[in-house]
């Protein structure tokens, strides 16, 4: 695949947790989480995007949100479950983002916040429309996912090298 191939990172927050007696990291998603994960998928589905390669942090949250967003998709892509990505910084995602192949062209990050927000920031120079006025007026809530489009290789992603092309929320 050329550098010049346009490339997309989907940001997926978790949907909605429980909060719960159990560690951070095992929280489960609470009844809403579990109604707005599928439709979440159902959304990403519609979008057209072809999934390569989707990263899911380890969390208990995660791991749910995406078992019941991926069921409405027309493929499952290749899931690897990544510990670096709970409670990780800005610069340790966006580090986490350079490492995927080249032969990935849309990835999928599943994650916390403020980390998704922060990515989907920061990479956004530019912006199709409203979506970042509207992201950043209505933060970035759980189940929502930002698309961030760019061009060249994995290993170039940083501050600015993209467009934000879509932002969405359950409440859209």
């Amino acid at each position: 695949m050329s550098v010049d191939t346009p490339r997309r990172i989907v940001l997926l927050r978790h949907a909605k947790a429980e909060w719960s007696q159990d560690s951070d990291h095992e929280r489960p998603l609470a009844e809403r989480g579990r109604k707005d994960a599928p439709v979440a998928g159902r959304k990403l589905a519609d979008s057209g995007i072809d999934l390569d390669l989707a990263l899911c942090s380890t969390a208990a949250r995660t791991r749910e949100t995406w078992k019941l967003a991926v069921h409405e998709m027309p493929h499952r892509p290749r899931t690897v479950y990544e510990e670096r990505l709970y409670e990780a910084s800005l610069g340790e995602l966006i580090a986490l983002i350079n490492e995927t192949p080249d032969d990935v062209r849309d990835l999928l990050v599943i994650g916390h916040n403020p980390g998704m927000h922060a990515v989907a920031d920061a990479l956004s120079e530019s912006a199709e429309g409203d979506t970042l006025a509207r992201m950043t007026r209505g933060g970035f809530p759980t189940a929502a996912f930002a698309v961030v489009e760019f061009t060249g290789s994995w290993k170039g992603v940083e501050h600015g090298v993209g467009k934000l092309v879509e932002y969405w929320t359950p409440n859209d």
